[in-house]
């Protein structure tokens, strides 16, 4: 009796699952097409659901690129397309199946509806502008091949992704393949950060890109000995010029320049001024914190080749491995390694700079293609020290008779306490009345520098000078 009603039970169950499947079959069967659905298929002049979809995706901070590589790349070949907005969902529609199903998924966070196209706005540093296609499907036709393009940022949900993906359906898989290849080429063409000065930095849990102006540093700015400015622009700037001779004599193009010397001579305003000199090559600067982005600024200055790489003050990330201070090794080896890997030919150039350089890492110079000359750049000479109160000068009426006095009492001193001495000096003259600087303005500006300031303002300052014992 029991075995008979189970097997009554059991053809019931069975009957019943098999209605509630032929119901929803029947069901979905009545259902229409989504609005993309039905876009498609008369895009393509067929039905869409089962034609290749090939996909790639790039970080958020290239969103503004992968938009001026789609519309360099719906201007050729002659191709129209019409774009399509994709409303937003929590969950986002980050593919071109997603937009073809047939109901929103649980709580609503499906496949997305028909809406307003959505931009996001970049601002370059010249003042214009690049208007990026949050969500939006371009519908594309040329006279030989019909394909559509879908370009997507992940919903609120997913925002964690920091990612843009861009996927192209094609009649042919091959198709799909050949404008995913040439969006890639055009991203790294039409590349808005090239020939930029650019840093990497994290903001609220993704890695961006910074724009940053440099001032411009003429020549005749920089004050340095005779023939020393020469032989760093030769390593850097005519290196720069001459890459394509070099090339073709078998030279390798990749290089390395450190710059070493006490605080405030001048390292970081001779690196500003060789990147004035070179304004076609992009500028990568890693300082602070972008130190930690290491890996990230290399590879990005590989791809934006012929680029400069800045370091400054590498001796926090490039100390010697054996030293019982050195707490950076992990970085250490990611900047040799991404020194190592560049091949002979990337024209990339690194310009480090420290005020230590007995620390550093004997391996960063143990091969040529790290560091290929180390130049110190020393405290100023007498000449040197003339030419910068010359210099510091500028713009204001003088009245120094006793210059020599002035080179003399700042032996020892760096550029950067001869440009506050004579800034204070203005202020001294200023704040009595007057309207040109005097020998006696200069000297009180000395005395509040070297005396009142105590030894921390001229250790700031750089400030190793005989009026410090006078």
């Amino acid at each position: 009796m029991t075995d008979a009603s189970d097997g009554l039970g059991q053809r019931m169950l069975r009957q019943a699952t098999r209605a509630i499947r032929d119901a929803i079959v029947a069901e979905t069967k009545q259902k229409e097409p989504t609005y993309f659905a039905k876009r498609l298929g008369e895009h393509f002049g067929r039905e869409a659901l089962f034609l290749p979809i090939v996909g790639d995706s790039v970080a958020s901070r290239d969103h503004m690129n992968i938009q001026v590589a789609v519309e360099a790349l719906l201007a050729s070949n002659e191709r129209s397309f019409e774009l399509v907005g994709v409303s937003r969902t929590m969950m986002g529609g980050t593919d071109i199946a997603t937009l073809l199903q047939s109901a929103p998924g649980f709580g609503g966070f499906g496949a997305p509806t028909q809406g307003p196209v959505q931009y996001t706005r970049f601002d370059l540093p010249d003042g214009s502008t690049v208007s990026a296609v949050e969500n939006g499907l371009y519908l594309v036709r040329s006279p030989s091949e019909t394909f559509a393009l879908y370009v997507a940022v992940p919903g609120e949900m997913q925002r964690y992704l920091s990612i843009v993906s861009v996927q192209v359906m094609a009649e042919r898989a091959e198709t799909a393949e050949r404008i995913i290849s040439e969006l890639r080429a055009l991203t790294r063409e039409k590349n808005m950060y090239r020939g930029r000065v650019v840093s990497l930095e994290v903001s609220d849990r993704e890695v961006v890109v910074r724009f940053h102006a440099l001032p411009k540093v003429d020549r005749s700015q920089i004050i340095l000995p005779e023939g020393l400015l020469d032989r760093i622009e030769r390593q850097t700037v005519r290196f720069s010029q001459h890459a394509d001779k070099l090339r073709a004599m078998g030279r390798h193009i990749k290089r390395g320049v450190l710059l070493h010397g006490p605080p405030g001579t001048g390292k970081t305003f001779t690196a500003m001024h060789l990147a004035s000199c070179m304004p076609d090559r992009t500028t990568v600067l890693v300082t602070g914190r972008g130190q930690g982005l290491l890996q990230q600024s290399c590879q990005l200055a590989k791809m934006l080749q012929p680029a400069t790489v800045i370091i400054e003050d590498v001796d926090l990330i490039a100390e010697e491995r054996s030293s019982a201070n050195a707490c950076n090794v992990p970085l250490l080896f990611e900047l040799l390694n991404e020194m190592d890997g560049l091949s002979g030919d990337s024209d990339v150039l690194f310009v480090l700079t420290t005020n230590r350089p007995e620390i550093l890492e004997p391996a960063l110079a143990a091969r040529p293609g790290r560091i290929d000359q180390a130049i110190e750049i020393a405290l100023p000479d007498e000449d040197c020290r003339r030419r910068l109160i010359a210099l510091y000068s500028e713009g204001m009426p003088t009245r120094i008779d006793a210059l020599a006095e002035v080179v003399a009492r700042t032996e020892g001193a760096s550029g950067a306490f001869i440009k506050e001495l004579l800034r204070k000096a203005a202020l001294v003259a200023v704040d009595r009345g007057g309207d040109e600087v005097t020998d006696d303005d200069v000297r009180a500006s000395m005395h509040e520098l070297l005396v009142d300031g105590g030894p921390l303002t001229k250790a700031l300052l750089g400030a190793r000078t005989r009026a410090s014992a006078e």
